[in-house]
């Protein structure tokens, strides 16, 4: 062989091999999966563990071991879905915690309780400084990552707990809440709850004014649990990206719960970010449909034996057995995904788990550590890495950081003095 010749096959081998390379070395989707979590490592946006330390602890954390909640379960309660090790298996890097109290609740009762809550939250942080990192901004949640802990953040779930006062809701997010869902169950004095008799058509004055409050401090406004005509109304007034901390898609599940096509088509311009939440009702339309039977059946039941509670039991308990419950599987989250990324596009997905506020999860999905799997399911539908990293952590990030922008451009804009009623 003469040198030239060698020189030519020397030359030339490389190009041969990288036209075949990738058929020869193309990832897997665990591979895939597993390098976009290592990179982006999961964002939730809505976990309970706050209200489970409530009513499990009386926030009272020298009766809890955050390493190892597995055995929290008895008394007919099941055991947390979350603990430090499960949340290191499941790639969560960054944690909203929800301080949640019940919508029954009076303004001034919520108030108190939202503000021991979130007390507790800082106290289960500093409880834990090897594991858990305080953030308060994008900036802090990507420092969280790079020490190896997990951003802790806070979410309010409910604008009762501001007790219709703009101080208090400044005061929160001095305490640290970075996002507020504008109502829970229930309709507040201002805001029509998607689970409740309307009031306002959407945001009553004071509403708006609370909204447009939110975008001049940098607090995140959360639409889930709200009207659609309550999230139109906030996006008409948003300056800042809104969430939908634990919603899914309304056209795959159709619980009230769920963002319609009508608003995901409108977050591109907005910016927001849908978080898929994991709780099976939301998720599988089959489910939903169960429990509308299931309630439909007891109904009848207490209409036929108003005179005998037992024959009622009797009877829905022969109902069960007859209708199986179906469980929500890993593939309607991603059916969920999917429709999402069509109709708002990849930018607008999050992730939101409602891991302890529920009590069960998608099987193979049935604590914080399942994350892997959806990553990995998304992966052999033809998400790139790129993709896997936003919809784990880039997307919210990024949202919390045009609020904070525009929090900053709005600096010169006096605090509102607006009034309930005025």
């Amino acid at each position: 062989m003469t040198n030239q010749l060698r020189t030519a096959l020397h030359l030339s081998l490389p190009l041969l091999l990288a036209g075949t390379a990738p058929a020869a070395f193309a990832a897997t989707p665990e591979q895939v999966a597993a390098a976009a979590l290592k990179a982006s490592p999961v964002v939730d946006g809505h976990n309970d563990v706050p209200e489970q330390l409530r009513d499990r602890f009386d926030n009272d954390l020298s009766k809890f071991d955050f390493r190892n909640t597995l055995n929290t379960g008895g008394n007919g309660r099941i055991p947390m879905h979350t603990d430090l090790p499960r949340l290191r298996k499941g790639m969560v890097g960054g944690q909203f915690w929800s301080v949640y109290v019940p919508a029954t609740l009076s303004e001034p009762e919520a108030v108190r309780e939202v503000t021991e809550q979130i007390d507790t939250v800082h106290r289960l942080i500093a409880a834990y400084p090897d594991d858990l990192a305080l953030a308060l901004t994008a900036a802090d949640i990507e420092k969280a990552f790079k020490a190896k802990k997990i951003a802790s953040l806070i979410g309010m779930e409910g604008g009762y707990s501001i007790g219709s006062s703009m101080a208090v809701l400044r005061q929160m997010y001095r305490a640290g809440a970075r996002y507020m869902t504008l109502t829970h169950s229930k309709t507040t004095g201002w805001a029509d709850s998607g689970t409740d008799a309307p009031k306002f058509g959407g945001l009553a004055p004071f509403g708006v004014e609370v909204v447009k409050e939110m975008n001049r401090i940098g607090m995140l406004v959360d639409l889930s649990h709200v009207s659609e005509e309550t999230m139109m109304d906030a996006l008409d007034v948003a300056k800042a990206p809104v969430i939908f901390s634990h919603s899914g898609a309304r056209a795959i599940d159709g619980h009230g719960r769920n963002v319609p096509d009508a608003v995901l088509q409108r977050l591109p311009r907005n910016g927001g970010v849908v978080m898929m939440v994991l709780l099976p009702d939301y998720i599988s339309e089959a489910i939903r449909q169960w429990g509308a039977d299931r309630i439909g059946e007891e109904t009848r039941l207490q209409k036929l034996y108003a005179y005998d509670p037992a024959a009622v039991t009797k009877g829905l308990d022969a109902w069960d057995k007859a209708h199986a419950k179906p469980s929500a599987s890993i593939q309607q989250v991603a059916d969920h995904i999917d429709h999402i990324r069509k109709v708002a596009g990849i930018d607008h997905i999050g992730l939101g788990g409602d891991y302890d506020g529920m009590e069960s999860a998608p099987v193979g999905m049935d604590d914080v550590s399942g994350y892997p799997a959806l990553f990995v399911e998304l992966a052999r539908r033809g998400y790139t890495q790129a993709d896997l990293e936003k919809i784990a952590s880039r997307n919210i990030i990024r949202a919390l950081r045009q609020a904070e922008q525009t929090a900053a451009s709005l600096k010169g804009v006096a605090p509102s003095e607006a009034r309930i009623g005025k």
